[in-house]
């Protein structure tokens, strides 16, 4: 540590493997806790080193060249700011397969692998069916569900051409074949092919509830795919179940990922638009998070 114009700077200097890993721990102190400050530490070294956790704890004492110390540098400094890691990175996992995500993107989360689950555990994944996301985003859910329908054409849909590029993008690097459609479903009237499924994780959260969202979900992900209207939070689940009663095939199957505090309420419009057999199913935590329905 040295002053300079009384400001006080702290230098870090790593020439090993043990000592990069504490470099990052020292430098993200205070703005992670703990345990993910481990977690993350892992997966820097593993980005630029290219080794995996066995491999980095195994090397402690391998020199870190000065390509590896720059890009680590770049990397925390971005995190200190409280950018995503994911977004720091440019990908992330999900359901096995990997993600390029940017701003323009939502993160993808664990529950929504659940929802993709729900969708593969209750239909015959041998079927060629037709298949929709309405709200793809990173395209995450149209693609780990044509890795598991295999013989099903899906169809990938948002109103942002940005995310469709970036899920593009990762259609072409998971060898999956989509058709994408930018359309602002708000806009839409009817949908121009009957479906079998039609599954959508749409804008959710109330507007009101942006105060209690932390600062890398709020500062960094796409406002347009988290936030509706506290006067109406079920805008886009009527919307896409008023286009689902038309536009999918009788016996088709609607599915939602869906905010925890509006399940109930889900289900009562589900039901008065004439959906039949509606489940609402809680996710790993035990929160209502996704309902299914059938035309």
């Amino acid at each position: 540590m040295y002053v300079v114009n009384k400001i006080i700077v702290n230098v870090y200097i790593f020439a090993l493997m043990q000592e990069a890993f504490q470099y990052i721990r020292n430098s993200l102190a205070g703005i992670y806790p703990d345990n993910e400050i481990n977690s993350i530490s892992y997966l820097l070294l593993t980005e630029v080193t290219g080794l995996n956790r066995t491999g980095i704890i195994l090397n402690k004492n391998t020199n870190i060249s000065d390509n590896q110390r720059q890009q680590l540098e770049e990397f925390v400094k971005q995190l200190q700011t409280k950018r995503p890691i994911q977004y720091v990175l440019g990908y992330t996992e999900f359901y096995g397969l990997r993600f390029e995500v940017d701003e323009s993107v939502l993160i993808p989360r664990p529950e929504t692998e659940e929802l993709v689950d729900w969708v593969r555990e209750s239909i015959d994944t041998t079927l060629p069916l037709k298949i929709m996301d309405i709200g793809t985003g990173s395209g995450c859910i149209a693609i780990a569900l044509k890795s598991v329908f295999k013989n099903s054409e899906v169809t990938a849909v948002d109103v942002s051409q940005s995310a469709l590029t970036t899920a593009s993008k990762n259609a072409t690097s998971n060898s999956s074949e989509l058709n994408f459609q930018q359309i602002d479903i708000l806009q839409l009237n009817a949908l121009t092919q009957k479906q079998n499924i039609i599954v959508s994780n749409p804008p959710y959260i109330p507007t009101k509830e942006m105060v209690d969202i932390e600062a890398h979900v709020l500062d960094y992900e796409p406002h347009s795919a988290l936030f509706v209207p506290d006067s109406d939070p079920l805008l886009f689940y009527r919307k896409i179940s008023m286009l689902a009663q038309e536009g999918l095939f009788d016996g088709g199957f609607l599915f939602f990922e869906i905010h925890r505090d509006y399940g109930q309420q889900t289900v009562d419009m589900l039901s008065e638009i004439g959906f039949k057999s509606i489940v609402l199913k809680k996710d790993i935590a035990g929160n209502n998070r996704m309902i299914r329905a059938v035309k």
